[in-house]
């Protein structure tokens, strides 16, 4: 009941107000990388055009956002190869960048009228994370290395990762990888400080997350090409490529331009340094003269 009355909650918001069709909608999941992308995304249309932008960030999860999207409540958010694959068009998993890239652009434009503007540059894929030096101290440098020791493990990982198909279900399957106890379910921002800390062994990191190196972190190789790429890249609804070519040709300059250390970057100057994402984001579109 609680959940159903929160989905009411999110939409109703999500549909109130900002009819004007001088402004573009633009949303985000609720994660620090999220809000930073939907920030470059807004102040740059934002600088560029007369369209004005109407923030709808921290929209729960996957889902809120790609249903929001494709009912027209918002107009654009950032999506990542991997998860539309495995998430939305429920396919199986597959590992070249380029062959995900035109399936998952093809699916969305055939099925639901959305278009996908070229990836950002970055591939914020999962990863299997822990301490450094527990991780030197035994020996574990790949996920394989991993499951001989799972057992006397424990892990945390995010709501998400504990349900889909390209997470812990997919993962155990296809690794073996068992641990001594069920992984907890912990918040994403918390994960990482928790596995520093040693409360748990292992988590789910996000390869672009600055606070694995900052926390003395270490990712473990995917040897046997689990996951598949995590390319972000701006989805949009056609009712903009239509009407607001001016905005397309705008995102179109974020092409390639952010690449994994540079998203680290961003991302720790939110998380570690306590900077709000609307700051980073101007900085960023200063340096690169985008504004």
């Amino acid at each position: 009941m609680m959940k159903l009355i929160m989905g009411i909650f999110i939409f109703g918001i999500l549909f109130a107000g900002c009819d004007d069709a001088d402004t573009i909608r633009i949303g985000s999941k609720n994660f620090t990388e999220q809000v930073i992308i939907g920030e470059i995304m807004a102040i740059l249309i934002e600088e560029n055009t007369d369209v004005r932008v109407d923030r709808r960030f921290n929209l729960a999860g996957t889902m809120v956002c790609f249903n929001s999207l494709r009912t027209g409540a918002i107009d654009i958010y950032a999506e990542y190869t991997g998860t539309a694959l495995a998430v939305i068009l429920d396919e199986d998993l597959r590992t070249d960048p380029d062959e995900v890239f035109e399936f998952v652009a093809s699916e969305y434009q055939k099925r639901w009228n959305l278009h996908w503007l070229a990836p950002f540059g970055f591939n914020n894929a999962y990863t299997i994370t822990m301490r450094e030096s527990q991780a030197d101290e035994l020996g574990i440098k790949t996920v394989s290395d991993l499951v001989e020791i799972a057992q006397e493990m424990t892990a945390g990982f995010d709501a998400e990762f504990l349900n889909r198909s390209d997470g812990y279900p997919g993962l155990r399957e296809h690794y073996g990888l068992e641990f001594k106890e069920r992984p907890r379910q912990m918040d994403p921002g918390l994960m990482y400080q928790a596995a520093a800390d040693g409360r748990v062994d292992v988590i789910c990191g996000f390869a672009t997350d600055g606070r694995i190196p900052a926390l003395d972190l270490v990712i473990l190789e995917d040897d046997k090409d689990f996951f598949p790429p995590y390319h972000a890249a701006p989805v949009v609804h056609n009712t903009v490529v239509e009407d607001r070519p001016e905005v397309i040709e705008v995102l179109d300059k974020l092409q390639g331009l952010i690449d994994d250390e540079t998203m680290q970057y961003l991302n720790f100057e939110v998380d570690g340094k306590g900077r709000r994402p609307a700051s980073v984001a101007r900085e960023f579109l200063t340096e690169q003269g985008l504004i």
